[in-house]
């Protein structure tokens, strides 16, 4: 059995992102999918376009649509739109082109890709990692990247991750059509889902939908009655969605991303944004940031892999640690969250800015944390 570089588990954005950075640098990388083929995979698909600066091809051609506007309500009225400014607006594509396209670079690249691979076992055997599948094909690799979303198994049996794992309840889908979205403009309701929001983000010829609740992960979203509020006022109707219910991992705390030759990205690293449910930014990132720190390590020039964390908690945790104290006070306190928050005249634009990647949770937290304290301890 050939020993290969690196094994990457899950051939999503986080996945093919590591892959094809390492496979430019003439690494013996294999993607390791256990489906065949992309089918239509429904999320939000939102992200910054400063994710162009972790790659070297453009993006541009899978983007459906670029928004330059976000809308805000509460239970439908009381609207607030915030203009994009600046030079990373906030790009929505639609998930499984984005991921085709990616692993697809990768191949180009020279990594190797082994589908139908369903992982079953994970061990290391002296300094060697052998990745067995249900089929019983078998993989040795010096590093493993786990990259196989919310559901993964395997930073819960090495130790890795977050100690306490949390789940936003979320619900995607995608109508074929537009209805009176208007064109490059992201839609947030905060009225209408209990601890949390809804969203249509629009793409060329359809609407992606969806809904999150962060505080309270036991309960499932009240997905029909929720759809039949929000729709009509898009000039849809929930006869016409397509999505589904899912548990996803979202950020909770700093954790140790990497151990000896492996690491956690993106979902399975539980990097999603706790307060907005941003996840292919930090995908995108962490992937690029893990090959980076592979490199290094595979050429012998560092002993561990300790940078990676570093470098993830630094870029990226820091600000979602002051996201998280955001969202368990907002979701907790919505009415007035939107009413203080939203509504202030600089807010808007402050999310807008959040979106886009030119600004921080560090940036806004104390001020906003302390303006809802205060009201809700007065009221």
């Amino acid at each position: 059995m050939t020993l290969i570089d690196v094994a990457i588990i899950g051939g999503g954005a986080s996945g093919t992102t590591t892959a094809f950075h390492l496979a430019t640098k003439s690494k013996n990388v294999y993607i390791l999918e256990k489906n065949i083929s992309y089918p239509e995979r429904i999320c939000g698909g939102g992200m910054s376009a400063a994710v162009q600066n972790w790659f070297p091809f453009k993006l541009q051609p899978i983007v459906d649509e670029v928004i330059t506007n976000v809308e805000f309500s509460w239970c439908n009225t009381d609207k607030v739109v915030a203009e994009l400014s600046g030079s990373s607006p906030f790009w929505i594509v639609k998930r499984e082109k984005l991921d085709s396209f990616l692993l697809d670079q990768a191949l180009n690249a020279g990594c190797n890709l082994l589908t139908t691979f369903n992982v079953v076992n994970i061990k290391k055997i002296s300094n060697i990692w052998q990745i067995t599948a249900l089929d019983g094909r078998q993989v040795e690799a010096k590093a493993v990247v786990i990259a196989d979303g919310s559901q993964s198994p395997w930073p819960k049996t090495f130790n890795l991750g977050p100690n306490q794992q949390k789940f936003a309840s979320t619900y995607s889908g995608r109508v074929k059509r537009k209805g009176n979205l208007r064109d490059e403009t992201a839609r947030f309701e905060f009225g209408l889902v209990k601890n949390g929001f809804a969203w249509a983000f629009p793409l060329k010829d359809a609407v992606n939908i969806g809904m999150g609740t962060f505080l309270d992960n036991k309960n499932s979203i009240s997905v029909e009655k929720i759809l039949k509020s929000f729709l009509p006022d898009l000039g849809l109707d929930t006869s016409e969605v397509i999505g589904e219910e899912k548990k996803l991992r979202v950020w909770n705390g700093h954790s140790k991303l990497n151990g000896e030759g492996i690491l956690l990205v993106g979902d399975a690293a539980s990097l999603c944004d706790p307060f907005l449910a941003e996840g292919l930014r930090p995908a995108l990132m962490s992937g690029f940031e893990a090959a980076k720190c592979l490199l290094y390590w595979l050429d012998g020039e560092v002993n561990d892999l300790d940078s990676y964390t570093k470098t993830i908690q630094k870029n990226w945790g820091n600000s979602m640690a002051w996201g998280k104290r955001i969202s368990q006070v907002f979701y907790r306190f919505p009415k007035a969250g939107y009413q203080l928050g939203v509504k202030r005249p600089t807010a808007p634009k402050r999310i807008a800015q959040i979106l886009s990647g030119e600004m921080n949770y560090e940036d806004i937290a104390k001020r906003v944390i302390k303006r809802l304290l205060f009201q809700n301890s007065s009221s």
